[in-house]
């Protein structure tokens, strides 16, 4: 045997051809039945003896909305969950936010791997499309949670589980078809076990779309390859899987006036005439951006109590955003200084009696990055006792340059000039040990331990052009207790404290000296599992310290700027429900409402700078429900209503009513109907998905900015305020087809 899982290692080691699938063998052992597919990620996930708050979602739950939209869009309806698209239609760059938080601070892992990209802290969804159909099960943790691989959760933690062990063989064929020219074709298959437990599936999807933005275009390609062997004691898996978009930009929202008038028009690519009449846009406006992962992992039964994980991970991306740079755009509107010879890294030269020194221009900003990761992890169990030790270490590298490929008047400048180049590298080690302990009949206590060391480096130059340089080391320990009571059976009572710190973005030191964020949340809830009612209430307190808050504001390749503020405060309270009404009528509602302050908030307005006091949070709605109410008269036909509101909210932190996203509330519907024809095909199923049944005009995100008017008034200073929206469509529908054979 030993000898067969060596070949099996040197096999995946030199295959390119790996893949997947759900329901791992479980084994049973002197205490309990422990399915080695959940091992993988004991240390990292919770369960209800743990008091942290989270909600699960399994593969059935996503797959009657999984008609191409990205993952935020598809977790929409969670508790607390705001989610935005900036095409309007849910394809393309799609974001995130969870208790008012944004996605720098929601911890992402695949398989225990670290998601979030090291630099941003960003998640690009757009880069794994359709990764929805290669999911079996994801765990939403609201709050610091519990520890995991990666940077510390600052407001949640999402974490993915891809296909399990599929035992049968099987094929399947997904086309779904809708509004604005929406197309996407899935090719899924797994061979099921084949010579003593080794299994090969995989997956092939493509997705394109219009979006509901002008020209706001999506050609999505993605793929996912696994292979795995299990026996009575060893799980190893290899994955492969990645994706290339290129989407046209839609990054730059509109103003109010023009979200009156043209709610679809898109700033990108505009080209101007002498004049300062518009004539074109620009054809290849485009972000061009190809992702690859591999992953391995290995998982060994050592006893009936002890079990010990290895995972391996490689991340290579690259790709350009590309930019028509219009000369009388710039030097009336934006004032970027995007044509000048300064910016270009250009000198200027003569024709004649005149002397060149700008010129409209297209140019490529490129991120080429690299990212290494091994995890460990040792993971023990008994009746009454579990031990989880985890540990860490990742070395990112990226290379940011931008190279100018097509002048208009650009003299003798040879092509692909490199005007710009700068490198990021960043490492980190972790180690995390947590210990849940039944300590009498109904009490289970549970501790959380981590420290985190982070060296982050950055040398070269930036746009501007001005010399960009960062050498920074953090040591973080971030620990994290509670306690589980018992009430009765099926209800348990929780408490917990944790402590979070993590370090400032690439973004943040570009606009300025930041300084590393401090947490401290403490959550209280209430949980009910019963045959006809699953219930989860809580309350929570987060306190932070030198937060690095959303300003409103955006860069010039739309990532939000942040900044440090001195105190701020999140309290809330969430409940969401599962409720059987009967044997056909499902009731899921949720709703969180709470109170997001900055607690001493200073601005300069007109020149004077006030202490504003208490302020609300940007983007941070009060009120946020959602519902779904699902009626199954038999297994092969459901349909559903599923509901979303979120409050007022605003862009900025000054309480501006300038800086305003008005409250609203959606509607979608959703049905299901399967069937099995005859032996060759399995299984045909049909979707359909009726986003926004009502046609609501709503703007689900923007952006705010203040600044200084100096040259108006001679000798005053005038802050102006002025923001930009992000509409999302009025109805619009996705329909599909599947063949299971």
């Amino acid at each position: 045997m030993k000898s067969i899982r060596l070949s099996f290692f040197l096999f995946l080691n030199v295959s390119v051809l790996l893949a997947q699938e759900p329901n791992a063998q479980t084994v049973k052992d002197s205490l309990t039945t422990i399915s080695l597919e959940e091992v993988l990620l004991t240390g990292i996930r919770a369960k209800e003896d743990i008091p942290v708050t989270f909600t699960n979602l399994s593969r059935q739950d996503l797959a009657p909305r999984n008609l191409g939209q990205d993952i935020p869009i598809l977790l929409n309806y969670l508790p607390g969950v705001v989610t935005t698209s900036d095409a309007g239609a849910g394809i393309g760059y799609t974001g995130i936010r969870v208790r008012g938080t944004d996605a720098t601070r929601v911890n992402v892992t695949i398989n225990g791997i670290p998601f979030n990209d090291s630099e941003s802290q960003g998640t690009f969804w757009v880069n794994l499309p359709d990764f929805a159909s290669s999911v079996e099960a994801i765990q939403l943790q609201r709050g610091v949670g519990t520890s995991t691989n990666g940077s510390a959760a600052f407001g949640a933690s999402l974490n993915l589980e891809t296909d399990a062990v599929q035992n049968k063989a099987f094929a399947s064929l997904s086309s779904s078809i809708g509004s604005f020219n929406s197309f996407k074709n899935t090719l899924r298959f797994s061979t099921g076990k084949i010579n003593e437990g080794f299994t090969f599936s995989g997956r092939l999807s493509q997705i394109n779309s219009d979006g509901y933005i002008d020209r706001a275009t999506s050609d999505l390609d993605a793929y996912f390859f696994q292979g795995t062997f299990q026996d009575e004691s060893t799980l190893i898996k290899a994955l492969v899987f990645g994706g290339q978009e290129v989407t046209y930009q839609a990054y730059w929202g509109i103003d109010a006036v023009t979200l009156q008038t043209n709610r679809t028009y898109n700033t990108g690519g505009e080209i101007y005439n002498e004049s300062g009449n518009r004539n074109d846009f620009y054809d290849n406006q485009v972000d061009n951006y190809a992702q690859e992962h591999y992953q391995f992992h290995w998982n060994e039964r050592l006893n009936s109590n002890w079990n010990f994980t290895l995972g391996l991970n490689y991340t290579h991306g690259s790709g350009f955003y590309e930019e028509y740079n219009d000369l009388w755009y710039d030097q009336n509107i934006s004032f970027s200084g995007a044509t000048s010879f300064d910016y270009l890294q250009l000198k200027p030269f003569t024709i004649g009696d005149t002397t060149i020194s700008d010129s409209e221009n297209i140019s490529q900003k490129w991120l080429d990055n690299d990212y290494y990761v091994i995890t460990l992890g040792l993971n023990y169990n008994t009746e009454d006792t579990s031990l989880n030790f985890g540990g860490l270490y990742s070395y990112y590298v990226g290379d940011h340059f931008g190279d100018l490929i097509w002048g208009q008047n650009l003299g003798e400048v040879l092509p692909n000039h490199r005007f710009y180049e700068n490198q990021g590298i960043k490492k980190e080690g972790s180690f995390f040990a947590k210990a849940t302990q039944t300590l009498s009949e109904g009490f289970t206590g549970f501790i959380d331990l981590q420290l985190r060391s982070i060296g982050y480096q950055v040398s070269g130059q930036i746009v501007g052009p001005a010399s960009f340089s960062v050498d920074d080391n953090f040591v973080f320990f971030n620990p994290k207790a509670g306690l589980t009571y018992e009430v009765a059976s099926g209800q348990k009572l929780y408490f917990s404290y944790a402590k979070a710190q993590r370090e400032p973005n690439r973004t943040d030191y570009e606009n300025g000296n930041p300084k590393p964020e401090k947490l401290d949340d403490f959550e209280l809830g209430w949980r009910i599992n019963t045959p006809k009612l699953q219930a989860q209430t809580n309350v929570y307190w987060m306190e932070y310290k030198d937060q690095l808050v959303l300003t409103g504001a955006i860069d010039a390749v739309g990532s939000p700027i942040r900044q440090n503020v001195g105190k701020s405060r999140r309290l809330g309270i969430e409940l969401e429900f599962k409720i059987n009404l009967n044997s056909n009528w499902l009731w899921q509602p949720n709703i969180a409402l709470s109170s997001n302050q900055n607690l001493d908030f200073y601005f300069k307005r007109d020149g004077v700078l006030e202490n504003l006091g208490k302020t609300q949070l940007a983007y941070s709605p009060n009120l946020v429900g959602g519902n779904a109410i699902m009626y199954v008269p038999s297994t092969r036909f459901q349909i559903g209503l599923l509901s979303k509101y979120v409050g007022k909210q605003y862009m900025g932190n000054i309480d501006s009513e300038n800086s305003t996203l008005s409250a609203y509330f959606v509607n979608d519907l959703s049905a299901v109907y399967t069937w099995q024809p005859n032996k060759w095909i399995q299984e045909i199923q049909w979707s359909l998905l009726v986003n926004n049944i009502f046609n609501a005009q709503y703007e689900s995100n923007g952006y705010f900015y203040t600044f200084d008017d100096t040259w108006s008034a001679p000798g005053q200073v005038t802050t102006v305020e002025g923001a930009g929206y992000f509409p999302q469509a009025g109805i619009n529908l996705l329909t599909g087809v599947m063949l299971r054979f």
